[in-house]
Protein backbone atom coordinates (compact mmCIF):
# COMPACT_ATOMS: atom_id res chain seq x y z
CA UNK A 1 0.00 0.00 0.00
CA UNK A 2 1.29 3.46 -0.92
CA UNK A 3 1.86 5.89 1.94
CA UNK A 4 -0.39 8.46 0.25
CA UNK A 5 -3.29 6.00 0.20
CA UNK A 6 -2.65 5.00 3.80
CA UNK A 7 -2.62 8.62 4.93
CA UNK A 8 -5.83 9.28 3.00
CA UNK A 9 -7.57 6.55 5.00
CA UNK A 10 -6.10 7.80 8.29
CA UNK A 11 -7.34 11.33 7.54
CA UNK A 12 -10.78 9.94 6.77
CA UNK A 13 -10.85 8.15 10.12
CA UNK A 14 -9.80 11.39 11.82
CA UNK A 15 -12.51 13.44 10.11
CA UNK A 16 -15.23 10.96 11.07
CA UNK A 17 -14.12 9.95 14.57
CA UNK A 18 -12.19 12.89 16.02
CA UNK A 19 -15.06 15.14 16.98
CA UNK A 20 -12.79 17.68 18.67
CA UNK A 21 -9.21 16.91 17.67
CA UNK A 22 -9.87 17.13 13.94
CA UNK A 23 -10.45 20.89 14.21
CA UNK A 24 -6.85 21.35 15.35
CA UNK A 25 -5.26 18.75 13.07
CA UNK A 26 -6.70 20.54 10.01
CA UNK A 27 -4.59 23.59 10.84
CA UNK A 28 -1.28 21.78 10.33
CA UNK A 29 0.80 21.73 7.14
CA UNK A 30 0.29 18.56 5.11
CA UNK A 31 3.19 16.38 6.37
CA UNK A 32 2.34 17.06 10.01
CA UNK A 33 -1.39 16.72 9.35
CA UNK A 34 -0.80 13.30 7.79
CA UNK A 35 1.41 12.13 10.66
CA UNK A 36 -1.05 13.34 13.29
CA UNK A 37 -3.90 11.60 11.47
CA UNK A 38 -1.95 8.33 11.51
CA UNK A 39 -1.30 8.73 15.24
CA UNK A 40 -4.97 9.50 15.87
CA UNK A 41 -6.11 6.51 13.80
CA UNK A 42 -3.87 4.19 15.84
CA UNK A 43 -5.02 5.69 19.14
CA UNK A 44 -8.61 5.29 17.96
CA UNK A 45 -7.97 1.63 17.15
CA UNK A 46 -6.64 1.06 20.66
CA UNK A 47 -9.55 2.93 22.27
CA UNK A 48 -12.11 1.01 20.23
CA UNK A 49 -10.85 -2.24 21.73
CA UNK A 50 -10.94 -0.82 25.25
CA UNK A 51 -14.46 0.61 24.80
CA UNK A 52 -15.86 -2.26 22.74
CA UNK A 53 -18.32 -5.01 23.73
CA UNK A 54 -15.85 -7.90 24.00
CA UNK A 55 -15.32 -9.68 27.34
CA UNK A 56 -12.24 -8.59 29.31
CA UNK A 57 -10.03 -11.55 28.36
CA UNK A 58 -10.64 -10.98 24.64
CA UNK A 59 -9.99 -7.25 25.03
CA UNK A 60 -6.70 -7.99 26.74
CA UNK A 61 -5.72 -10.41 23.98
CA UNK A 62 -6.46 -7.84 21.27
CA UNK A 63 -4.62 -5.14 23.19
CA UNK A 64 -1.64 -7.49 23.44
CA UNK A 65 -1.77 -7.84 19.66
CA UNK A 66 -1.72 -4.07 19.26
CA UNK A 67 1.20 -3.86 21.68
CA UNK A 68 3.03 -6.35 19.45
CA UNK A 69 2.30 -4.15 16.41
CA UNK A 70 3.72 -1.13 18.23
CA UNK A 71 6.81 -3.03 19.34
CA UNK A 72 7.39 -4.24 15.77
CA UNK A 73 7.07 -0.65 14.55
CA UNK A 74 9.63 0.52 17.12
CA UNK A 75 11.99 -2.26 16.04
CA UNK A 76 11.69 -1.30 12.38
CA UNK A 77 9.92 -4.55 11.45
CA UNK A 78 7.40 -4.10 8.63
CA UNK A 79 4.32 -6.19 9.53
CA UNK A 80 1.78 -3.74 8.12
CA UNK A 81 0.96 -5.18 4.69
CA UNK A 82 -2.40 -3.85 3.55
CA UNK A 83 -3.15 -2.09 6.85
CA UNK A 84 -3.49 1.65 6.16
CA UNK A 85 -3.17 2.67 9.81
CA UNK A 86 0.08 0.76 10.33
CA UNK A 87 1.43 1.79 6.93
CA UNK A 88 0.69 5.44 7.65
CA UNK A 89 2.11 5.20 11.14
CA UNK A 90 5.32 3.55 9.93
CA UNK A 91 5.79 6.28 7.34
CA UNK A 92 5.15 8.97 9.97
CA UNK A 93 7.74 7.43 12.30
CA UNK A 94 10.26 7.49 9.46
CA UNK A 95 9.61 11.21 8.89
CA UNK A 96 9.38 12.45 12.47
CA UNK A 97 11.05 11.57 15.82
CA UNK A 98 7.85 10.14 17.29
CA UNK A 99 8.32 8.37 20.66
CA UNK A 100 6.49 5.17 19.70
CA UNK A 101 6.76 3.77 23.25
CA UNK A 102 4.07 6.29 24.24
CA UNK A 103 1.58 4.31 22.14
CA UNK A 104 2.03 1.45 24.58
CA UNK A 105 0.95 3.81 27.36
CA UNK A 106 -2.40 4.20 25.61
CA UNK A 107 -2.60 0.40 25.48
CA UNK A 108 -1.82 0.28 29.22
CA UNK A 109 -4.63 2.72 29.96
CA UNK A 110 -7.09 0.65 27.95
CA UNK A 111 -5.93 -2.49 29.77
CA UNK A 112 -6.92 -0.74 32.99
CA UNK A 113 -10.36 -0.12 31.48
CA UNK A 114 -10.64 -3.75 30.40
CA UNK A 115 -10.01 -5.10 33.91
CA UNK A 116 -12.20 -2.47 35.61
CA UNK A 117 -9.49 -0.69 37.58
CA UNK A 118 -10.74 1.70 40.22
CA UNK A 119 -9.12 4.97 41.32
CA UNK A 120 -8.69 5.69 45.02
CA UNK A 121 -6.92 9.06 44.88
CA UNK A 122 -6.47 11.94 42.48
CA UNK A 123 -2.91 10.71 41.92
CA UNK A 124 -4.38 7.45 40.60
CA UNK A 125 -6.81 9.27 38.32
CA UNK A 126 -4.11 11.60 37.03
CA UNK A 127 -1.80 8.67 36.28
CA UNK A 128 -4.57 7.17 34.13
CA UNK A 129 -4.93 10.55 32.40
CA UNK A 130 -1.20 10.58 31.67
CA UNK A 131 -1.42 7.14 30.11
CA UNK A 132 -4.32 7.83 27.77
CA UNK A 133 -3.94 11.57 27.10
CA UNK A 134 -0.54 12.81 28.22
CA UNK A 135 0.92 10.13 25.96
CA UNK A 136 -0.91 11.66 23.00
CA UNK A 137 0.61 15.03 23.82
CA UNK A 138 4.11 13.57 23.92
CA UNK A 139 3.52 11.72 20.64
CA UNK A 140 2.34 14.99 19.13
CA UNK A 141 5.52 16.77 20.21
CA UNK A 142 7.45 14.31 18.06
CA UNK A 143 5.51 15.66 15.07
CA UNK A 144 5.41 19.30 16.11
CA UNK A 145 8.95 19.79 17.35
CA UNK A 146 9.61 22.24 20.19
CA UNK A 147 11.88 25.08 21.19
CA UNK A 148 13.42 25.11 24.64
CA UNK A 149 13.89 22.17 27.00
CA UNK A 150 12.37 18.94 25.57
CA UNK A 151 11.81 17.51 29.07
CA UNK A 152 9.92 20.62 30.13
CA UNK A 153 7.80 20.42 26.97
CA UNK A 154 6.99 16.77 27.68
CA UNK A 155 6.00 17.61 31.26
CA UNK A 156 3.71 20.40 30.05
CA UNK A 157 2.20 18.04 27.47
CA UNK A 158 1.40 15.65 30.32
CA UNK A 159 -0.24 18.42 32.35
CA UNK A 160 -2.30 19.53 29.36
CA UNK A 161 -3.25 15.91 28.72
CA UNK A 162 -4.51 15.62 32.30
CA UNK A 163 -6.64 18.74 31.78
CA UNK A 164 -8.13 17.34 28.58
CA UNK A 165 -8.83 13.91 30.04
CA UNK A 166 -10.32 15.26 33.27
CA UNK A 167 -12.68 17.27 31.08
CA UNK A 168 -13.54 14.08 29.19
CA UNK A 169 -14.16 12.26 32.46
CA UNK A 170 -16.53 14.96 33.71
CA UNK A 171 -18.35 15.16 30.37
CA UNK A 172 -18.81 11.39 30.18
CA UNK A 173 -19.87 10.61 33.76
CA UNK A 174 -23.28 9.27 32.74
CA UNK A 175 -21.95 7.26 29.78
CA UNK A 176 -19.02 5.80 31.75
CA UNK A 177 -21.26 4.94 34.68
CA UNK A 178 -23.39 2.89 32.30
CA UNK A 179 -20.28 0.83 31.50
CA UNK A 180 -19.44 0.42 35.17
CA UNK A 181 -16.55 2.87 35.02
CA UNK A 182 -15.89 5.53 37.65
CA UNK A 183 -12.72 7.53 37.03
CA UNK A 184 -13.12 10.23 39.68
CA UNK A 185 -11.15 9.36 42.83
CA UNK A 186 -13.02 7.49 45.56
CA UNK A 187 -11.52 9.84 48.15
CA UNK A 188 -13.19 12.86 46.51
CA UNK A 189 -16.47 11.00 45.98
CA UNK A 190 -16.57 10.14 49.68
CA UNK A 191 -15.54 13.66 50.69
CA UNK A 192 -18.57 15.16 48.93
CA UNK A 193 -20.97 12.52 50.23
CA UNK A 194 -21.84 11.09 46.82
CA UNK A 195 -22.90 7.56 46.03
CA UNK A 196 -19.92 5.44 45.02
CA UNK A 197 -21.35 5.02 41.51
CA UNK A 198 -22.18 8.75 41.21
CA UNK A 199 -25.93 8.15 41.02
CA UNK A 200 -26.59 10.85 43.61
CA UNK A 201 -27.53 12.87 45.51
CA UNK A 202 -27.58 15.21 42.50
CA UNK A 203 -26.59 18.37 44.37
CA UNK A 204 -23.60 16.62 45.92
CA UNK A 205 -22.49 15.15 42.60
CA UNK A 206 -22.78 18.68 41.19
CA UNK A 207 -20.50 19.98 43.95
CA UNK A 208 -18.01 17.20 43.22
CA UNK A 209 -18.05 17.97 39.49
CA UNK A 210 -17.53 21.69 40.19
CA UNK A 211 -14.56 20.83 42.42
CA UNK A 212 -12.97 18.60 39.79
CA UNK A 213 -13.65 21.21 37.09
CA UNK A 214 -11.63 23.76 39.07
CA UNK A 215 -8.81 21.24 39.27
CA UNK A 216 -8.94 20.67 35.51
CA UNK A 217 -8.87 24.42 34.88
CA UNK A 218 -5.70 24.74 36.95
CA UNK A 219 -4.12 22.07 34.77
CA UNK A 220 -5.19 23.97 31.64
CA UNK A 221 -3.60 27.17 32.95
CA UNK A 222 -0.31 25.35 33.55
CA UNK A 223 -0.32 23.06 30.52
CA UNK A 224 -1.04 25.82 28.03
CA UNK A 225 2.42 27.24 28.75
CA UNK A 226 3.44 24.64 26.17
CA UNK A 227 2.10 26.87 23.38
CA UNK A 228 5.05 29.24 23.72
CA UNK A 229 7.36 26.35 22.80
CA UNK A 230 5.64 25.49 19.49
CA UNK A 231 5.79 26.94 15.99
CA UNK A 232 2.81 28.92 14.71
CA UNK A 233 0.87 26.11 13.03
CA UNK A 234 1.58 23.56 15.77
CA UNK A 235 0.58 26.18 18.33
CA UNK A 236 -2.67 26.78 16.45
CA UNK A 237 -3.38 23.04 16.33
CA UNK A 238 -2.77 22.56 20.04
CA UNK A 239 -4.59 25.77 20.92
CA UNK A 240 -7.66 24.71 18.93
CA UNK A 241 -7.82 21.30 20.59
CA UNK A 242 -7.26 22.71 24.07
CA UNK A 243 -9.55 25.68 23.44
CA UNK A 244 -12.48 23.45 22.50
CA UNK A 245 -12.05 21.36 25.63
CA UNK A 246 -11.52 24.40 27.84
CA UNK A 247 -14.77 25.93 26.61
CA UNK A 248 -16.49 22.60 27.22
CA UNK A 249 -15.08 22.60 30.74
CA UNK A 250 -16.48 26.10 31.28
CA UNK A 251 -19.88 24.82 30.13
CA UNK A 252 -19.65 21.97 32.64
CA UNK A 253 -18.64 24.37 35.41
CA UNK A 254 -21.72 26.50 34.68
CA UNK A 255 -24.08 23.53 35.17
CA UNK A 256 -22.10 20.84 36.98
CA UNK A 257 -25.10 18.67 37.87
CA UNK A 258 -26.14 18.44 34.20
CA UNK A 259 -23.44 15.83 33.46
CA UNK A 260 -25.41 13.32 35.53
CA UNK A 261 -28.11 13.31 32.85
CA UNK A 262 -25.89 12.98 29.80
CA UNK A 263 -22.97 14.28 27.79
CA UNK A 264 -22.56 18.01 27.22
CA UNK A 265 -21.03 19.19 23.95
CA UNK A 266 -20.25 22.28 21.91
CA UNK A 267 -21.91 22.99 18.56
CA UNK A 268 -19.76 22.55 15.46
CA UNK A 269 -19.94 26.28 14.73
CA UNK A 270 -18.39 27.10 18.11
CA UNK A 271 -15.61 24.55 17.60
CA UNK A 272 -14.82 26.04 14.19
CA UNK A 273 -14.76 29.52 15.73
CA UNK A 274 -12.24 28.35 18.34
CA UNK A 275 -10.06 26.87 15.59
CA UNK A 276 -10.12 30.10 13.56
CA UNK A 277 -9.19 32.14 16.62
CA UNK A 278 -6.32 29.74 17.36
CA UNK A 279 -4.97 30.11 13.84
CA UNK A 280 -5.11 33.87 14.33
CA UNK A 281 -2.96 33.51 17.46
CA UNK A 282 -5.62 33.95 20.14
CA UNK A 283 -5.03 32.32 23.54
CA UNK A 284 -7.44 29.43 24.24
Amino acid sequence: MRAADAYRRCEEITRVEARNFSYGIRLLPKPKRQAMSALYAMARRIDDVGDGPLPPDEKLARLAGLRADIDALAAGVANDVGDPVLVGLRHAVERFPIPTAALNEIVAGCEQDAVGKTYATIADTEEYCRLVAGSVGRLSLGVFGTSGDPEEAAELADVLGIALQLTNILRDIAEDRGMGRIYLPAADIERFGCAADLTGPPERVGQLVAFEAERAERHFAEGLKLLAMLDRRSRACTGAMAGIYRRLLARIAESPAAVIQGRLSLPATEKAWVAVRSLAGATP
